[in-house]
């Protein structure tokens, strides 16, 4: 016979990944009241978190306990304006006293052929007690706001 367990109240992690709900409180530098950060963060989908304004933006995770992350997923999209983004990962072990960089990366939106940029890194980041993720929406100084579609560690 086979079973599953079917969560509570219809709560959904996805199998592998962090219940980053109940293991995190997370900081932000702004948000568009429409796009709230719980929706890139959820294993249930939704429409993404977006920034309230153009210019840079921080997305903070604060863990309870230290945890060891393995696997880092991320998803942007960009349906309107042709720009270069740039993000840095950075994680911390002293409750943000300080910070090392994991992460640092480009790419090119080109609306209407590329509008979506997918990562996966595989890291061994041990005792880890917050990571960021800066976003630099557009490097050339636009008037792009940042987005994070999904937000996924293991």
């Amino acid at each position: 016979m086979r079973k599953s367990l079917i969560p509570h109240g219809g709560k959904h992690v996805e199998e592998g990944w962090l219940d980053l709900e109940e293991l995190a409180q997370v900081e932000i530098t702004s948000e568009d009241h429409t796009h709230p950060i719980e929706s890139a963060l959820r294993s249930d989908g939704g429409l993404g978190w977006r920034a309230a304004g153009p210019g840079p933006q921080i997305i903070r995770l604060l863990f309870d306990q230290p945890l060891r992350i393995r696997q880092i997923h991320l998803v942007m999209e960009e349906n309107e304006h042709p720009r270069t983004q740039e993000f840095v990962l950075r994680w911390s072990g002293n409750r943000g006293k300080s910070y090392r960089e994991c992460v640092r990366q480009q790419f090119n939106f080109s609306p209407p052929g590329t509008i979506k940029e997918e990562e996966d890194y595989t890291v061994d980041l041990a005792e880890v007690t917050a990571l960021e993720l800066e976003i630099k929406p557009d490097i050339g100084g636009g008037n792009a706001r940042a987005s994070l579609v999904r937000l996924r560690l293991a």
